[in-house]
């Protein structure tokens, strides 16, 4: 069954956008040509976003694309389709890819035994609240926030994952 998402590149170098559509690309199966802008809080950078519709799953395809340029900041997000849960993958540069299930509304979720299992394992209040804060995606979160509000009225791609 189809979904659809939203792939947000918040800053390539330059010399790496077109291998960034060519990734994209490879994973809808059809030509990618984005619209990128200057991003204001990294000024040798450019950024770009568009929305795909495609098979589940398409959004960890496209993740695992684009990771293979560690020095780009991106978030790929895919909605819930029935039977599965929505997911949300956020990749910055020297922290690496972050993914997490996400609710209706887009709030990343924990399951039952992800919860139980930080509760055991954690030594106190602090380290609990950092535990979570962690598998929440917090820190992916607060290093990719001035990126995003940058990107305020830029233009929005479409793109369809072909086959």
């Amino acid at each position: 069954m189809p979904t659809r998402g939203v792939i947000y590149v918040h800053s390539s170098p330059l010399a790496v956008s077109s291998h960034v559509e060519w990734a994209i690309a490879r994973v809808l199966g059809a030509p990618v040509r984005l619209e990128w802008t200057p991003q204001p809080v990294e000024p040798s950078a450019r950024r770009a976003q568009c929305s795909w519709t495609g098979a589940t799953g398409t959004g960890g395809e496209l993740a695992a694309a684009l990771r293979q340029w560690p020095m780009i900041r991106f978030e790929v997000t895919e909605e819930p389709s029935p039977g599965v849960d929505g997911e949300r993958f956020m990749h910055v540069p020297g922290r690496g890819l972050f993914h997490g299930s996400t609710s209706a509304n887009g709030d990343i979720v924990l399951s039952e035994d992800r919860l139980r299992h930080l509760i055991a394992t954690s030594r106190g209040y602090e380290n609990l609240a950092h535990a979570m804060e962690k598998a929440l995606g917090g820190p992916w979160d607060a290093e990719l926030e001035p990126y995003r509000h940058a990107a305020d009225g830029v233009p929005m791609t479409l793109l369809t994952r072909v086959g």
